[in-house]
C-alpha cells in the first residue's frame, strides 16, 4: 500500500479537499491522510464544494502532523509554500510533490466570489490527485 500525507498550513482547506480526493479516488491500494503545521480547523466552504462534487469530508478533523505517518509515509504532498517550508525535513527516501496552490480561505469578494475560489481551488486538487492513481 502507498502511503500519503498532504499537507499545508492550517489543514483546513487545501489538503482537507486533497485528503477527501484522495480518498474517493485513489482506491484500497492508497493510504491518505492530510494534516497542517498548524490547526485552523475545517473549513465550511471547503465542505460546502466539496460536497457539490460528491465527496463529504465533513467528518475530517484539523490535525497537527503526526511524526510518525510523516516518516512512515511513501509520497508527501505539500500543497503551500508554508507548509514546505515548516514541515520537518524530508527524508530523501519518501518522494515530495510541491503543489504551490493559492489559499482560497485568503479569498475576498462576495460570497459567490468567494466560493468561486474555492471551487477552482478544488478543481485543481481534483485533477492532481486522480493523476496521483
Amino acid at each position: 500500500m502507498t502511503q500519503i500525507y498532504f499537507l499545508c498550513t492550517g489543514n483546513s482547506c487545501r489538503s482537507q479537499m486533497a485528503e477527501g480526493y484522495g480518498h474517493a479516488l485513489l482506491g484500497d491500494d492508497f493510504v491518505v491522510a492530510s494534516a497542517g503545521v498548524e490547526t485552523h480547523g475545517l473549513n465550511p466552504n471547503a465542505v460546502k464544494v466539496m460536497a457539490e462534487d460528491g465527496v463529504d469530508i465533513s467528518q475530517q478533523t484539523s490535525t497537527l502532523i503526526d511524526q510518525g505517518y510523516f516518516y512512515s509515509s511513501d509520497l508527501i504532498v505539500t500543497l503551500c509554500g508554508d507548509a514546505r517550508d515548516k514541515c520537518p525535513v524530508i527524508p530523501a527516501s519518501i518522494t515530495h510533490l510541491h503543489w504551490d496552490l493559492a489559499d482560497p480561505a485568503q479569498a475576498t469578494g462576495t460570497e459567490a466570489e468567494k466560493l468561486a475560489q474555492f471551487r477552482a481551488v478544488r478543481d485543481e486538487i481534483k485533477q492532481r490527485v486522480a493523476k496521483l492513481a
